[in-house]
């Protein structure tokens, strides 16, 4: 059997640009991404048949490091994601 590597993120929201989303605490909007040069592959929430590749990024806030994965789903729509724990 092979690895899903969409089964490694869980969506966290789908949201218009620059729209209020909460990812582990924060809204990742306020903060400054850094991209941590690695791509995966997930699954839109309200489409899984269709497979978006998206960026994963992190930002730090209070000495705490948050990783996610967003990217632009269809024109000004994203969607944003946390790594299954």
């Amino acid at each position: 059997m092979t690895h899903d590597p969409t089964d490694d993120w869980t969506p966290v929201g789908i949201v218009f640009d620059g729209d209020p989303i909460e990812v582990d605490g924060i809204n990742p909007w306020h903060y400054s991404w850094r991209s941590t040069g690695e791509r995966t592959q997930v699954r839109h929430p309200a489409y899984p048949t269709q497979v978006h590749e998206v960026d994963v990024h992190e930002v730090t806030v209070d000495a705490r490091t948050i990783r996610f994965a967003a990217g632009e789903l269809s024109n000004t729509v994203w969607g944003f994601y946390r790594e299954w724990r």
